[in-house]
């Protein structure tokens, strides 16, 4: 079935109650047995069911299978935000003296939890993810993750997620993608040889800006008998799936930062309308990088499907569109701020994968505390501003940025 085809029906699919189509919420935490050797069974992993409600929950374990589908993968856990996700995953899997290779150009506060990290005993290296020659020089005997995302936020560079995929299988070392800007959609990072996929549900997954959400998914591609941080009570059962089981129970169950079951009902039925969604955005956000890039108040743009764009071909190779985030910079005499002021159907708010188009000055909100020399070697100037392109008719979209730049001049 297609990738729409498959998500509308994937409730049915693993059993719904009383004939309903959608999954529905179910808000309790507690579930009880009539039998107290089922219960015990349950907890120790010999049946199936359900334990305690900040592990496992029917409403999220029916989009827990539905991200699962769409990557393409084996076991998903979800979590309360993509930090979460993010978070959980590096304390499960990490320990002390460990050594993680990210991408230099990571969002925020990405970065920022990654160099937490790094001050309880992990060892870290920021490099240029864009080359994959730059992670293999940098791979250490005690490295044991490469963490990239498909599109950096907010400059828009593609990482060799190709290259990266094989530096990463040749050294047996975890890697991690995460598909948040491209989504599954988009770009399947199975075919890089991702080992887990971790996805921001609240941006497009979910597109409506109504709920918090993210998620980690196992590719079934990392092979866990090697990995020596693996607990001994979690080398049981499939070994494909020793890395997604510890990612549950070290993290999730042991730091407690659950999806709750209403946030999963709504990114789950947002979900349904993904492509479609994906679809309108990325043509509204190719359209307006054209116009940007055609238009003399305009400095810079930055966008994968432009052809001047570093990483253009690549991203003509693996995914399906450009993605709906692009950049621009003003002439340098323009004041950022006014121009933003102008805008009226553009909405000037932080956050991304909205059906609605948002706009931020990036140096000014969510890149200021890194500060200035970090910004620089990112490539982020003081009047780059970023647009996450939403789903409006490209007309009102055109004619509310001509407005507004006319009106700076």
């Amino acid at each position: 079935m297609g990738f729409t085809t498959q998500l509308l029906h994937s409730d049915r699919r693993y059993g719904v109650e009383h004939g309903n189509l959608l999954k529905p919420i179910h808000p309790g935490v507690t579930y009880g047995y009539e039998d107290a050797h089922d219960l015990a069974r349950v907890f120790q992993g010999k049946q199936k069911g359900y334990t305690y409600g900040r592990q496992i929950n029917p409403t999220v374990e029916a989009l827990e299978q539905k991200i699962t589908q769409m990557e393409n993968g084996r076991a998903t856990v979800a979590f309360s935000t993509g930090m979460a996700a993010i978070g959980t995953t590096l304390f499960a899997l990490l320990r002390s003296g460990d050594h993680v290779i990210a991408s230099k150009y990571l969002f925020g506060n990405t970065a920022s939890l990654f160099e937490s990290f790094g001050v309880q005993g992990i060892a870290l290296t920021f490099v240029d993810a864009t080359d994959a020659d730059a992670v293999a020089a940098a791979v250490q005997p005690n490295t044991k993750l490469v963490f990239v995302e498909t599109i950096a936020n907010p400059r828009t560079q593609v990482s060799d997620l190709v290259g990266i995929g094989a530096v990463c299988k040749t050294l047996g070392l975890i890697y991690v993608v995460d598909n948040t800007l491209t989504t599954p959609y988009l770009f399947q990072p199975k075919s890089v040889g991702a080992s887990l996929v971790i996805n921001s549900l609240t941006k497009y997954i979910g597109g409506h800006g109504n709920a918090l959400g993210g998620s980690v998914t196992e590719m079934g591609q990392f092979d866990w008998t090697t990995f020596a941080n693996i607990y001994d009570g979690y080398r049981v059962g499939e070994p494909s799936l020793w890395g997604i089981n510890q990612i549950k129970k070290k993290g999730l169950r042991d730091f407690g930062a659950s999806l709750a079951a209403d946030s999963a009902h709504r990114l789950s039925t947002g979900a349904d309308t993904l492509a479609l969604r994906m679809a309108r955005a990325c043509d509204n956000a190719s359209a307006l990088a054209e116009f940007f890039q055609s238009h003399d108040l305009i400095d810079a743009v930055y966008y994968p499907g432009l052809k001047d764009h570093p990483q253009h071909q690549r991203t003509r190779e693996l995914f399906g569109r450009p993605g709906a985030i692009l950049s621009i910079e003003l002439q340098p005499e323009l004041d950022c701020f006014r121009f933003l002021n102008q805008l009226q159907t553009v909405i000037k708010a932080t956050h991304l994968g909205d059906v609605r188009t948002l706009s931020i000055p990036v140096a000014h909100s969510i890149f200021y505390e890194i500060g200035p020399e970090r910004r620089a070697d990112m490539g982020i100037k003081d009047n780059l501003i970023r647009f996450s392109v939403g789903i409006e008719e490209i007309d009102d979209l055109l004619e509310d940025f001509e407005q507004a730049l006319s009106s700076v001049r």
